[in-house]
């Protein structure tokens, strides 16, 4: 996610591209240690606006691990500080899904980092698995929790969500293969397009993202056509979840706010929209993480170089179309 306003201008070159840092905190759980597979040893920092973060809330609930993971959200309005706690009296009012930090204190995230590590010179992004024994952040790349979430923890959880495998072995090479195009190209493509600085840019990165929006309408419809809801048929991955957090967030926000306005994905993607309603509306998993007020208000009043005035558009109504017309 961006960091502070003026993420755009820091990280965009002198061509306008777009160019995202690299997470800095890279360790995993394991029986292996440091960080050992222990219930209510870890806490989860998110943002309901940010779809790395709201990757890590799916698998975390699908996995089971509700009563072993704790989660903290943090308000959603970014300022020059980064992301922020929410304070009591906001928790009663109009960010009642944003709560005070419930370790330290904290006001802010950034106060987390520096816990972590005093010299941290990175990012303060979200999510953020941090481990209360050690007082130390274990993990802050969303793709590398969602396999902790996976594996670490099913001696710990029920039958049912261990038995639950979001990478099986079978199906890895072809999830890899995935995630090797719909990141760069859908996932990261919104934000490359979305905070271009430069016209040239813009043009080559929302043209490039429609052209894989494209590809993963023809990928859809080749699984619809034989009943499989699922990327990868009619089973439940990872793909599917890093791909939705995206897709669920492309016509409230994406396509007025990062002028990724070719298409939408409701009018004009069948096999997507499909896709997506059939997540959202038939696994509460997904519906339950998906804040539409948080989103859109991250995203519209965060950025005030792409809308100065911090208006947030109504539409478009509703957020997400019913299952069924």
């Amino acid at each position: 996610m961006a960091d502070t306003k003026i993420e755009i201008q820091k990280f965009a070159n002198k061509d306008g591209e777009y160019k995202r840092m690299q997470s800095v905190f890279r360790n995993t759980i394991s029986k292996d240690g440091p960080h050992l597979p222990e219930a209510n040893r870890y806490h989860l920092y998110v943002s309901y606006a940010c779809p790395w973060a709201h990757r890590t809330l799916i698998a975390r609930l699908t996995k089971g691990l509700a009563g072993i993971i704790g989660v903290t959200v943090v308000h959603w309005h970014m300022d020059n500080n980064g992301w922020r706690f929410g304070t009591e009296e906001e928790s009663k009012t109009e960010s009642r899904d944003s709560t005070p930090e419930p370790l330290y204190g904290f006001h802010r995230l950034k106060e987390l980092y520096y816990k972590a590590n005093p010299e941290y010179q990175g990012r303060f992004t979200v999510p953020v698995l941090w481990d209360k024994k050690l007082e130390t952040i274990v993990n802050n790349e969303s793709s590398e929790i969602l396999r902790i979430f996976n594996t670490e923890f099913n001696a710990l959880v029920p039958e049912e969500q261990a038995a639950i495998d979001l990478y099986p072995e079978p199906l890895r090479a072809q999830i890899d293969e995935l995630n090797e195009w719909i990141y760069p190209n859908i996932n990261n493509g919104v934000y490359k397009t979305g905070f271009a600085t430069k016209q040239e840019p813009y043009e080559k990165e929302v043209t490039n993202l429609f052209n894989y929006l494209d590809k993963l309408e023809e990928l859809l419809k080749a699984r619809h056509d034989k009943c499989e809801e699922y990327l990868l048929g009619t089973l439940l991955t990872e793909a599917d979840i890093r791909l939705f957090t995206t897709l669920v967030r492309f016509d409230p926000v994406y396509h007025q706010h990062f002028k990724c306005n070719i298409r939408m994905i409701r009018h004009d993607y069948p096999h997507i929209h499909r896709y997506l309603r059939n997540l959202y509306w038939k696994d509460d998993v997904f519906k339950s993480t998906t804040h539409f007020d948080h989103i859109k208000f991250h995203y519209t009043k965060s950025h005030p170089q792409i809308n100065p005035h911090g208006i947030t558009p109504f539409g478009p109504l509703p957020n997400i179309m019913p299952l069924y017309p």
